[in-house]
């Protein structure tokens, strides 16, 4: 493989499982075996979505002051934006922080499922590329960042009450994470590549 960044050509077909390896000239990272990598990805999905359906279900953050009080959950939150006059925001937030980040987990359990069963399909290498290109645009570790630094500030001004899909979200953050950071593009490749041909010589 060619390194990323410097496109010094390595010979990785000799790694043991648990072994990575970096380029020797820029000391960018190329690639890790791991014999359970495509169970784990799995497993993050999988947890992710149950997460995600936490995260959108229950009230995410209520606010009290002067005796008012606001509950908030994620859809509605969309919602009041569309109905503030702010359509583009309110289809933003929807795309990059829900129905992107959903997406791209769904095709991941889809996949992974599919190599851990050992089997090949066509359809398989287009969507590969798609949840590459998918997986750069989710914001999901940005927006929940943004909440935190947030409610330091409204804290000073209202009291704030986190609810459960704040923690769902936050969880959801996390294992949307360790679900693209699981997946080794090389190994997933390699993988593909086996099971297309054993398919064709099948």
């Amino acid at each position: 493989m060619a390194c990323p960044s410097c496109d010094l050509l390595y010979d990785v077909a000799g790694l043991r499982d648990g072994e990575k390896a970096s380029c020797s000239r820029c000391g960018d990272f190329l690639t890790r075996m791991r014999s359970d990598g495509f169970i784990k990805l799995q497993s993050y999905a999988i947890a992710g979505l149950v997460s995600l359906m936490i995260g959108c279900a229950f009230p995410f953050l209520s606010f009290k002051s002067s005796g008012l009080e606001s509950v908030m959950t994620l859809p509605q939150m969309v919602i009041q934006l569309y109905e503030q006059g702010r359509p583009d925001l309110a289809f933003l937030v929807a795309a990059f922080i829900i129905a992107l980040p959903a997406a791209v987990l769904v095709l991941l359990l889809v996949l992974s499922t599919c190599i851990i069963r050992q089997r090949y399909y066509a359809w398989m290498v287009p969507v590969t590329r798609l949840v590459f290109h998918m997986q750069s645009w989710s914001m999901v570790e940005v927006f929940f960042i943004g909440v935190l630094v947030s409610l330091v500030k409204i804290g000073h001004m209202a009291t704030v009450v986190i609810g459960l899909s704040f923690w769902g979200y936050g969880a959801f953050s996390v294992l949307f994470i360790f679900a693209i950071a699981s997946l080794d593009r090389l190994q997933y490749w390699n993988e593909l590549d086996r099971l297309a041909g054993l398919q064709h010589a099948g």
